[in-house]
């Protein structure tokens, strides 16, 4: 018997979770929003207007780690049995968290030394991880043991890229992605960056782009242009709290690439503490690598 879990960085939604029988498997990571503290779950209880709203007001949000006694919470029960665990995580680089997930698992071995424990780090955050869990759900309901998963997982994920554009700099800066010099004149200057998934794991500027439509279209232009059917994923478009556009911009994809099943999410607590309200995003397995980016 294998345990799979994965964790609510990965913004799968609920019904989506429940269609592959996974609703039950999920770590649910802690965020904050005017210091009170949530724990995320699939989107059942998270309503994405008041949240966004909160953030216009002024209101900050964070996101936190788990304690290494809550992943132990998680995991013992299956240690206790000798259940093997497959956890398909969010990335390394986004979090410490995993320093902590390392110390409960050195813990838990020291009482269950055969204790069969395998993370498989998705370098992903939001749906980008979340196409990757359902690959990898998808691939144990198949049959296959947790080398095999990996395996397959290696031969896609780095072609599920995200990309995002982002409304005011100012929460970009607050994270430490851009200077306060850069954030104040961008500002002014009405630059949206364009933020990627790249080849290291990590949301990076890709590129600087005058006026929010402008950034619309350098992205759906190249989503049009490099998304790969031929995986068998979605297009997952994100919004954080404007939908229409959201919309708008799946209608024009669509009338390019009618082959394209898409998705339209909501997004998270973890990328809307990030990027902000107004945020686009779009995850989806592409024909190229994740980009090289400084």
């Amino acid at each position: 018997m294998i345990k799979f879990f994965y964790d609510t960085d990965s913004e799968l939604r609920f019904d989506i979770a429940k269609e592959l029988e996974i609703e039950n498997d999920v770590i649910r990571m802690p965020y904050s929003v005017d210091g009170i503290e949530y724990l995320a779950d699939l989107g059942e209880n998270f309503n994405a207007k008041d949240f966004f709203n909160k953030l216009r007001s002024g209101i900050l949000s964070s996101t936190a780690a788990l304690n290494p006694e809550e992943y132990i919470n998680y995991f013992m029960p299956y240690a206790e049995k000798g259940v093997e665990v497959f956890y398909v995580s969010f990335g390394t680089a986004f979090s410490g968290t995993f320093r902590n997930l390392d110390i409960a698992i050195r813990e838990i071995r020291e009482k269950y030394p055969d204790f069969k424990f395998t993370r498989y780090d998705t370098e992903a955050i939001s749906m980008a991880a979340g196409l990757i869990v359902i690959q990898a759900a998808k691939l144990l309901k198949s049959g296959l043991n947790v080398k095999e998963v990996c395996d397959e997982l290696d031969k896609i994920k780095d072609k599920i890229n995200a990309v995002f554009v982002v409304d005011d700099l100012k929460h970009l800066k607050r994270g430490g992605r851009l200077s306060s010099a850069e954030a104040f004149f961008g500002g002014i200057l009405q630059i949206k960056p364009i933020i990627k998934l790249s080849s290291e794991g990590k949301l990076k500027p890709a590129a600087k782009v005058t006026g929010r439509n402008k950034a619309f279209s350098v992205m759906v232009k190249e989503i049009i242009e490099t998304f790969d059917a031929s995986i068998g994923l979605p297009l997952v478009i994100m919004n954080g709290d404007c939908l229409d556009e959201a919309k708008r911009l799946e209608q024009q994809i669509k009338t390019a690439r009618p082959e394209i099943e898409i998705w339209q999410y909501d997004v998270g607590p973890v990328i809307g503490t990030h990027c902000g309200p107004n945020t686009i995003g779009f995850c989806y397995p592409s024909v190229n690598s994740r980009p090289v980016l400084k």
